[in-house]
């Protein structure tokens, strides 16, 4: 089943879940480090992490849920995508909620000793468990996969379809072609 929501011929979805699961985990670590390297700039960086973040995974989940709206219903698809989107807001809120708990710490500015560190911990184990329901969709149900998809495809900016078949959006245009 094609995605709908593209990019140069690819589903928008996969191309920015890459940028919050990148930042969320690495605050955490930079967390855990701080637990016994206790540089400011740690957690300094991982408080602005967490919120770029949490930026990255709500414009995410606009395209993932423009995506699972177009997933037909009663199937397998739609119940794990249902999983896969319902888990990852979860772990959204958790890492909200984090960064606000740190923003009144009375030690170091950004602190994030206690609640919000557990909270982070729970939110990237969840984080995995949503990725692989993730991987799931797209590698065994073929969710956001072109019809016709081989591993001799053409390019997506070749303006032909995944099978060969002229497409029905143009092709992208290049320096050189008329």
């Amino acid at each position: 089943m094609e995605g709908r929501a593209k990019l140069a011929g690819h589903t928008i979805h996969p191309m920015l879940i890459v940028f919050p699961l990148g930042l969320l985990a690495t605050a955490v670590i930079f967390d855990i480090i701080f637990q016994f390297d206790d540089r400011a700039e740690l957690v300094t960086f991982s408080y602005w992490a967490i919120a770029a973040g949490v930026i990255g995974g709500l414009l995410a989940a606009l395209f993932g849920l423009w995506d699972w709206l177009q997933v037909p219903t009663g199937t397998r698809a739609k119940a794990i995508g249902l999983w896969h989107g319902g888990g990852n807001v979860v772990i959204v809120v958790l890492f909200i909620v984090a960064w606000l708990l740190r923003r009144n710490e009375t030690g170091p500015k950004y602190d994030p000793n206690g609640l919000p560190i557990i909270l982070e911990v729970i939110g990237v184990l969840m984080a995995l468990v949503t990725a692989w329901l993730g991987g799931e969709l797209v590698q065994r149900l073929g969710v956001g996969v072109d019809a016709g998809a081989n591993l001799n495809a053409p390019s997506s900016l070749s303006g032909r379809t995944a099978s060969g078949e002229p497409s029905s959006v143009p092709p992208r245009k290049t320096r050189g072609t008329a």
